[in-house]
Formats: structure tokens, sequence, C-alpha cells
């Protein structure tokens, strides 16, 4: 079939078969090779790069991997689901897929490039508890925020810089989301292109800024800003001075806040204290199930429902051995997941 010029804005399938064409060609790969490589045939690849069909998402995360693009399709598929994020969102995700340096301020919970799955879970269901997004985008919303993480693991890795309120710490999703969360960033932490900052409650009125932005630059460009209302989010390039401001106010916070490792010790802190509220192997006798989502072919797990706020798992074919605790909240999205297909297939 042959190749046609595409307006990448004319549609969400238009902007993946754009840049899966890009992607393609720059790793020197005919439609006939990249589709050997990843199991479809060229005439579908075809059709997906003219803008002609959908692709399918078990395509696009063998195209990611082949082509290893640090899963940058898969950004794009569930950016083009998520139709009801805020105006503005999707122009800053599109700049935060290439950027190569961040300098991000955030009050009251963590910022989404760092939060687990089930933290994010937790945050979002109670959105659509609240009527704020529709219960059937909930896990388009989820994916989209989990896809965005792999700038934290791009290679070159961009630069990072943040700093969090110390409010950002309270419990969200129950103690074990919140340990599980709180590992997380014990773990972003200790990257090396990763500076973790906590601004002290202590600051009270003298805090800076009452509301989170974020400033990024992609390579060759001047810095930018991204800044949310409750009513829409909006990419800041032409206000040089305000710009300007919310620089000097970051390096104020950075200045006031916490050191790398004082905020590490924080943390760790504030783990121990999670820990303690909700040790399984504290909990009254609980009754192990088989899951009704083991593939019956000896990869067999467990769990025991029944415990508020959190579910162990384990393998069946070591129950003596170390068990997880999921949040409620993680594992039915874990399972919502699994119902959509979204895991694929063992």
């Amino acid at each position: 079939m042959p190749q046609r010029e595409l307006d990448p804005t004319s549609s969400p399938f238009a902007a993946i078969g754009v840049q899966l064409r890009r992607f393609r060609q720059a790793r020197g790969l005919t439609q006939v090779g990249l589709g050997k490589l990843i199991n479809y045939s060229d005439s579908l690849i075809s059709m997906i790069e003219n803008g002609d069909r959908p692709a399918p998402l078990k395509l696009i995360r063998r195209a990611d991997k082949e082509l290893d693009t640090c899963q940058a399709l898969e950004l794009l598929y569930w950016t083009a689901k998520s139709s009801t994020l805020i105006g503005g969102f999707l122009a800053y995700v599109e700049h935060e897929a290439k950027a190569t340096a961040f300098k991000i301020f955030e009050l009251n919970v963590i910022p989404g490039l760092l939060q687990t799955r089930g933290y994010a879970s937790a945050l979002i269901n109670a959105a659509a508890k609240r009527g704020e997004i529709p219960e059937d985008k909930v896990l388009e919303r989820l994916n989209l925020r989990m896809a965005r993480q792999t700038v934290l693991y791009r290679e070159p890795a961009p630069s990072i810089h943040i700093v969090m309120e110390e409010s950002c710490l309270r419990p969200v999703g129950g103690p074990f989301v919140m340990a599980e969360q709180l590992r997380r960033l014990e773990s972003i932490a200790e990257l090396p292109h990763v500076m973790l900052q906590i601004a002290p409650s202590s600051l009270g009125e003298h805090l800076p800024a009452t509301m989170p932005f974020t400033l990024l630059t992609c390579a060759g460009e001047k810095w930018m800003a991204y800044l949310e209302t409750i009513q829409r989010g909006y990419v800041e390039r032409d206000d040089e001075e305000q710009i300007r401001y919310l620089a000097r106010t970051y390096d104020w916070l950075q200045a006031q806040a916490l050191s790398c490792a004082d905020s590490l010790s924080l943390i760790r802190t504030r783990l121990k204290e999670f820990d303690a509220m909700f040790p399984i192997a504290a909990a009254k006798p609980i009754s192990w199930l088989k899951s009704s989502y083991s593939n019956g072919g000896g990869n067999c797990i467990e769990v025991a429902p029944g415990l508020p706020g959190v579910l162990p798992v384990r393998d069946s074919k070591d129950p003596h051995g170390p068990q997880l605790g999921f949040g409620t909240e993680a594992w039915q999205s874990f399972i919502a997941g699994v119902k959509a297909g979204e895991f694929g297939t063992i």
C-alpha cells in the first residue's frame, strides 16, 4: 500500500501512525521488516501508518520493544484514549515525553511521575466517585499516568529535580498503599539523575508557592512552564517574565527545602510509621483462596480476602514463602486491567 503524508493532528490514529513510521524509518526498517519482528502483517502496519486503522495495543507494545522507543507509542495510545483529561494537559504530555530537564513543585499529592499504580488508583477512583471523571475512563486515566513514567528511565536520562511540600506524605489509599508509595520514592531518590527534596511544613506562611507548577526544557529550546487551575492546565512558553518568576520561586524552594539526604531520611521515617500500622504477619488468622486469575498451568497464586484495606497474595507452590500485600484499590485496578487484556497473555 503506498505511503501518504499524514497530518498527526488530524486524529488520534494519525498521531500514532506518524510516530510509528518515524520510529520504523529511524531504525532503517521497511514495513515488511517490522512486520516480521512483531509478528504482524505489513499491510496492517501500512494501514496504521496511513491513519486508516487504529493500532492494537499488543502491536503497539511489540513495536515499542523492537524499536526501543521507551514506550513512547504506548504513551501516545493512552493519551489518545484519555479524552477526559483537563484541557491543556495533552499539550504538556507531548513536551514532557521529550524533555531533557524538569523542575517540579508539588503540593498535597505525590507528583504523577512518581506515583505507584496503587496510589494513583486510589486518587483516580476517588475522583470518579466524586463524579469528576466517568467510571469507564478510570482505567484509561490510570494507564496514561503509568505510561508517562517511562521518562524516568529514558536514555539519555533527563535531569529531574522535585520539591514536594511535606503534605505530599499524608496518607492516601491506606497504610499499605502509602508504604508502597514511600518505598518507590526511596528508590527514585537514589537514581543518579533525580534530586528529591521535601519542603517542610514548618515553612508555614513562608512557603512561596501555593499552587503546583512544573518547569521543563527540551533540547535546544527555552524553559517553559506548566500550571493548572481547577478547570484546565496550560503550557506557558511566551511569557518570559512569568517563567523567570517561577524559576526564582523554585530556586528559593530548593534552598529552603530539606537536603536530598535529609529528605530521604524523612521518607524512610514515614515509611517505618506506615509499615507499623499494618504488618501482615501480625494480622488476624487469614484464609487463603486460589485466585480465579491463576492460569491453571502451575503458575498459581492465592489471595486472602477479608482484611481491611489490604489483600495478601502468595505463591501457592510456596505457602510458607514471602507474601505480598496489595492495597485493595490497586488489586481492583490490576484485575480490571487483566479483564481488559492490558497485560497480554502468558
